[in-house]
């Protein structure tokens, strides 16, 4: 029996009924010929619908050795398919070379880390499904205005529409954790690069978020922003009332990267 390790935010899902449904959350047809890749598959939970949905087209990343060697037990029809590895190191051009979806539940303390590596390979990235802390969860797909909306609120939703499904309660896993979990779907949208610098965009994305109590005015005031900008009447909102247009709209006013040295 594999031991959750605390050290890795370990907490294995058991109740096989909440697995069965965050795999139908996939928006996947079974049978199908996109490559599936599943992050953090622990005991294999998730693993064991995806295996008989997916045959061949499944792939594992799990940085544990230990539940390595019991996936390799459990389902030695995966072989090569089981990488022993860390996901936010892992190469995902060179693993795919085309469009694939993941599928997981995410360890809660590097579930942010996750979705900014999503975002790096957004373009091949067509879905996720995942099951992460439903605060987290509630960040992610929080429209503007409300106050948990933040940077990965924007950053995601620029690229993906983001749906909260289902809240998951801590008897479903062991060990159980403290805190309520959700469900999330990505799906991405028709956005395939935004109008406009996109390095910049998020760059003021998270220059704006880090004084979220304040107006833009004062959150972007230490940038060398064009004088343009600063009659702009977004200038004087907040950062959560801005929507994901709001934000591109004034990554185009500020103009190119140079503009905020």
């Amino acid at each position: 029996m594999v031991r959750p390790k605390k050290h890795l935010g370990q907490h294995f899902l058991h109740d096989r009924k909440i697995a069965g449904k965050i795999v139908d959350s996939l928006q996947v047809p079974a049978g199908s010929d996109r490559y599936v890749l599943e992050i953090g598959p622990g005991t294999g939970v998730l693993t064991a619908f995806l295996v008989e949905r997916f045959p061949g087209r499944l792939h594992l990343v799990e940085i544990d050795p230990e539940s390595v060697d019991h996936l390799h037990k459990v389902f030695p029809s995966l072989g090569h398919h089981i990488i022993q590895g860390d996901f936010l190191q892992l190469d995902l051009d060179i693993l795919f070379n085309e469009p694939f979806v993941i599928i997981g539940n995410f360890p809660y303390n590097i579930s942010s880390q996750i979705f900014f590596h999503i975002l790096d390979h957004r373009n091949s990235i067509e879905q996720v499904v995942c099951m992460l802390q439903k605060e987290v969860a509630d960040r992610l797909s929080a429209q503007h205005g409300s106050k948990v909306y933040g940077i990965l609120s924007v950053l995601l939703q620029a690229y993906y529409d983001v749906e909260a499904l289902f809240k998951v309660s801590p008897g479903a896993f062991k060990p159980p954790p403290k805190v309520m979990s959700a469900v999330i779907r990505l799906r991405r949208n028709k956005r395939r690069e935004l109008p406009c610098d996109e390095l910049l965009f998020r760059t003021i994305v998270k220059q704006s978020f880090q004084k979220r109590r304040k107006t833009l005015r004062n959150a972007l005031k230490h940038l060398n922003l064009p004088g343009s900008v600063s009659t702009l009447g977004l200038m004087d909102k907040r950062p959560e009332q801005l929507s994901v247009d709001d934000y591109i709209f004034l990554t185009q006013q500020i103009g190119n990267r140079e503009a905020v040295r």
